[in-house]
Formats: C-alpha cells, sequence, structure tokens
C-alpha cells in the first residue's frame, strides 16, 4: 500500500513502491512502443518480442519508456481508492529506477480544502433590510425620465443649477499642468452629482466668455490615488450654456412613455423601483450570509494553485469591467499607481474567501444530499439552447458538450444549495 501524507502546505503526498513483477504489463506495452519507433531488422513495426527490443535498447530503456504508465495507473487507483480530492496535475520525483528491482517514486499533489469546522447555522442568521420606496424618489425617477426626454437651447445668460455648461478646462497641481487634465468642450451638468464635490457649485453664474479660476480637494476615495484628497488648481473658461427644456410631468408626457396616465406612471416605476430594492436587499443578505458561514467555518489549507487560478480569475474579470468603461489595464495601473503583481497579492485574501465559499456550499450539498435530476439539467440545456440562434452551430455544440453540461449543473446545484442555506438563515 501507498504511503499517503496529508502536507500542512493544503497538498498530500504519495509515496509508491512497485514490485517488480507487477510492472510488467507496462514494460511490454513500452516494449511495443519502442518496436514502433525503432523497427528491428526481420520484424515489423511493432511485433519485435520484448526480449528482442531489449537486446536492442536494454531494459533500463523499456523500463524508462514504462514510467509514464506506471506511476499515471499507481496514482490515479490510489486517489480514487482514497477519495482524494486533488486538483492539477501532480509534482513527480522518482527516488528508485532500476531494472529487476521495486519502481519507487513520490507524487505531490494540491488538494481542494475540506470544511473542518461546520458554522453554527442559528447564530449566522442575517435579514433582508428591505426599504420601502417613498413619494420623493418617485417624483426623482419622473424628473430623471423627463431629463432623458429633454431639449438643450443655447442661451446667452448667468448658468443657473438647471442647466448645461460647456467649458474648457484646465487643471493643475503646483503651476503644473496635470496628465490628462487639459481638455475643451467639455459638458458639465450643473444639477448632476458625479462631477468633483464644488465643481458645479463653481460654475453656477458664469456666462458665454467668462473666465474662472479656483481650487478644489479631490474626494480621498478617487480613483485616482496620486490625486487622492489633494487641492488641484482649476482654470476654466464658458463657452456655451445651455437651458434644460425639460417636457412637463403630465399625462401627455406618460402617453409618450407607453402609460396612460401620470399617475399610472408613477405607480408603475414605484413597482418597479420596490422590486429592484428587495433585489438589491435579498443579494446584500445573501453576501452577508455567506460572509457570516465562512467566518464561522473552520477549513484546511488553501493550497498555492487554487489562489493562483482564482487571482487570476479576478484579473480577467477586472479586465473585462475596465474595458465596458473604456479603460485598459494598464491605465488602470497607472492610475492607482501599483504593478499588476501588486494587485495580484491585494487580491490573495478575497481570492481565498471565495475559495471557501465555493468549498462550503458544495459541502453543505453533500450532506443534505441536494443534487439536480436529470430531467432539470436537460430542462435547463434546452432553455440555453433555445437562446442560440441555428446559424450558431458551434455554440450550440459547446452547449450540448459533456463538459458544459457539468458546469451548468454545477451551477445548478449551487444556486439549489443558496436557496436551502438561504431558508435556514434569512428572516
Amino acid at each position: 500500500m501507498p504511503k499517503i501524507t496529508r502536507l500542512p502546505s493544503g497538498e498530500v503526498k504519495i509515496e509508491f513502491e512497485i514490485p517488480w513483477e507487477e510492472t510488467k504489463a507496462y514494460r511490454e506495452e513500452a516494449a511495443k512502443d519502442i518496436s514502433k519507433a525503432k523497427p528491428q531488422p526481420g520484424f515489423r513495426p511493432g511485433f519485435a518480442s520484448y526480449e528482442d527490443v531489449k537486446r536492442a535498447h536494454g531494459e533500463m530503456a523499456i523500463l524508462e519508456a514504462a514510467l509514464e504508465r506506471i506511476v499515471r495507473s499507481a496514482y490515479v487507483k490510489t486517489v480514487l481508492a482514497e477519495k482524494l480530492d486533488t486538483v492539477g496535475s501532480p509534482a513527480i520525483s522518482v527516488d528508485k529506477l532500476t531494472p529487476g528491482e521495486p519502481v519507487v517514486f513520490t507524487t505531490t499533489t494540491a488538494l481542494v480544502p475540506e470544511v473542518t469546522k461546520l458554522p453554527d447555522l442559528a447564530a449566522c442568521r442575517v435579514e433582508k433590510k428591505n426599504k420601502p420606496v417613498n413619494d420623493a424618489q418617485v417624483e426623482e425617477a419622473v424628473d430623471e425620465m423627463r431629463r432623458m426626454r429633454r431639449v438643450e437651447s443655447p442661451v446667452d445668460r448667468a448658468a443657473t443649477m438647471d442647466d448645461m455648461v460647456v467649458i474648457d478646462m484646465e487643471m493643475s497641481q503646483n503651476n503644473v499642468a496635470l496628465e490628462g487634465g487639459t481638455g475643451k468642450d467639455y459638458r458639465v451638468y450643473l444639477f448632476e452629482k458625479n462631477y468633483i464635490p464644488g465643481m458645479t457649485e463653481k460654475l453656477v453664474g458664469m456666462k458665454p466668455g467668462d473666465e474662472k479660476s479656483f481650487t478644489l480637494p479631490f474626494p480621498d476615495e478617487h480613483f485616482q490615488k496620486h490625486l487622492a484628497g489633494k487641492n488641484v488648481d482649476f482654470k476654466v473658461k464658458a463657452t456655451q450654456v445651455f437651458e434644460m427644456q425639460m417636457p412637463k410631468a403630465d399625462d401627455e408626457f406618460a402617453k409618450g412613455v407607453g402609460i396612460d396616465t401620470l399617475e399610472a406612471l408613477r405607480a408603475k416605476l414605484k413597482e418597479n423601483m420596490q422590486l429592484e430594492q428587495q433585489n438589491r436587499a435579498a443579494e446584500a443578505a445573501e453576501i452577508e450570509m455567506l460572509e457570516k458561514l465562512v467566518d464561522s467555518a473552520s477549513f484546511s489549507e488553501t493550497p498555492a494553485i487554487l489562489i493562483n487560478e482564482e487571482v487570476n480569475r479576478m484579473m480577467h474579470e477586472l479586465e473585462h469591467g475596465l474595458e465596458d468603461q473604456g479603460l485598459d489595464m494598464q491605465t488602470y495601473l497607472q492610475q492607482i499607481k501599483k504593478t499588476k503583481d501588486e494587485l495580484k497579492l491585494d487580491f490573495t485574501q478575497q481570492a481565498i474567501r471565495r475559495i471557501r465559499t465555493a468549498v462550503l456550499i458544495k459541502e453543505y450539498a453533500k450532506r443534505e444530499k441536494i443534487d439536480v435530476s436529470d430531467e432539470e439539467l436537460e430542462a435547463e440545456i434546452d432553455r440555453i439552447l433555445d437562446t442560440v440562434p441555428e446559424s450558431q452551430p458551434e455554440t450550440r455544440e459547446q452547449v450540448a458538450s459533456p463538459d458544459y453540461r457539468d458546469y451548468v449543473k454545477i451551477q445548478m446545484r449551487n444556486r439549489k444549495t443558496l436557496e436551502w442555506l438561504k431558508k435556514e438563515c434569512m428572516k
């Protein structure tokens, strides 16, 4: 029997000693391979006997060619028999490889972390914090719809908080222009709140042709870390002022968006906003529940290979998110003044938490016998296929593939397990 040792690093070391006679079948297969690759005179490729191959090439050459088969067979049998949840390929160290003697080798493989102590579900209860939508929020939503249908008309007067101002702008620190801080024709909507705090107030009262200089502190949490919390000097020139002519909030406006009356529009907005708020509350409660569960549980060591994989996955997610915002990774790294390796290091603890969350969900699915039936899986695959046009045969083939089916089944099982946990933990 191989000797199995679980290492503190979250890996498993298995020491093998395979008797010489048990390697016979693998050596014979290797001899055939050698005979095919290097045919001997008088024999068709692959038909020389073991002894002939041995005389021509030596038994050590046969044993070396057989080693991969010997290692793979012994390793797989042991992993299955011992129900070891390994991840990645094993590192292999050959300790003894001599014709006529036992083959001795050691494998070291990462293990998926285990839950060593389950949390107390009663102590992990959370409450969904549903907040009712009030009339003021509904009116704000109506006003936002009106702004989306506004007409922008140029005016020759001082700007008010209801207007939009077009400016040329220069930003500097200590009389040195900031990189990317100079530009023309910036459109600043004075009623919006997503600018540097205090900026819109400084622009109120400006008329076309007016110039102004002022200093504002950048917020402490600003994404440009080298500017966060620091004063920046602004020099602006107003080139145009536009009045926002918004449609009146009445039944005609409601009809323009497909609803008969203004009151019906308000009611529909309130219903949709309440549903959105409930969804946000449910999502926040789910995150809080999982954090409590993971913090209350205990786990075996998370191996480095899994952490690295999860960190790389998080980096890809960030990259896609930046692309959606029109940014690239290099620009983002320059803004936060970090290298890619430093950012990966920052992600490490979050990656460990994500891995532990997945392990915990899997453990509860096993303990509670939560699974996905063949009928449920087929229905989900059919639903996905219904969204893929016949003109995309490669995508349809991928959706129907065994690997994708396994992926969908795991996702469905995880969702079922989460629903079970929410029933246990949510008020």
